[in-house]
């Protein structure tokens, strides 16, 4: 739930927009956007996939925030490495945020006023969840600009800032297989959920 509106979409009119602007747009659109699809969306997981994969992450600046993820080790990565490294964590956030599209329903964003100055390109927004039953949860984005708009490269749910979470794992995993074996395991992933999807029909 929180983690799906984490990842949101960018309007294609977009103008000059504030970074709190931008949050509340998006996040308001993406729950608009499910409310209206969520019989076909509910029936057909594939089309869940997609809808992640063509309205939200087209928000994030997938290769900062791979980078980001790998940390030190992106350095060492050679391009073709640093290729497939995107490619494989951008599979593992539209099965991350997929499996959260069910619980977006009756939600409201309250997003918080921001200190930025008007010239930062790199900002903090911090917001929250609404929920008809439960506490609010914290929603934090780390957002760069983009033209006359933004990126995400980091969000924090509840206290967890996602990046800081995958480096540690991805780190554990290269410290014993090198770059090429967190690709491969991100890989072997990727496969299983898809035969899983498979067997789902």
């Amino acid at each position: 739930m929180a983690g799906m509106l984490a990842i949101a979409p960018v309007s294609a009119h977009a103008q000059a927009v504030t970074a709190e602007q931008f949050v509340k747009n998006y996040t308001e659109d993406l729950i608009e956007t499910v409310a209206k699809n969520r019989q076909a969306l509910t029936a057909d997981p594939k089309k869940v996939a997609e809808l992640v994969d063509s309205k939200i992450l087209p928000s994030v600046n997938m290769q900062r925030m791979t980078a980001l993820v790998v940390g030190r080790y992106w350095r060492q990565a050679t391009p073709e490495q640093k290729e497939r490294l995107v490619e494989e964590f951008k599979g593992l956030m539209v099965r991350t945020y997929s499996g959260a599209i069910s619980q977006v329903k009756d939600l409201k964003i309250e997003v918080k006023p921001s200190r930025t100055a008007s010239d930062d390109n790199d900002v903090v927004v911090r917001s929250v969840i609404i929920r008809p039953k439960g506490d609010p949860i914290q929603l934090d984005y780390r957002l760069e600009k983009s033209g006359d708009s933004w990126k995400i490269f980091d969000v924090n749910v509840a206290g967890l800032w996602l990046v800081e979470t995958y480096r540690t794992q991805f780190a554990s995993e290269i410290s014993k297989s090198g770059i090429d074996g967190l690709i491969a395991s991100l890989s072997e992933k990727s496969k299983v959920a898809d035969r899983s999807g498979d067997k789902s029909k």
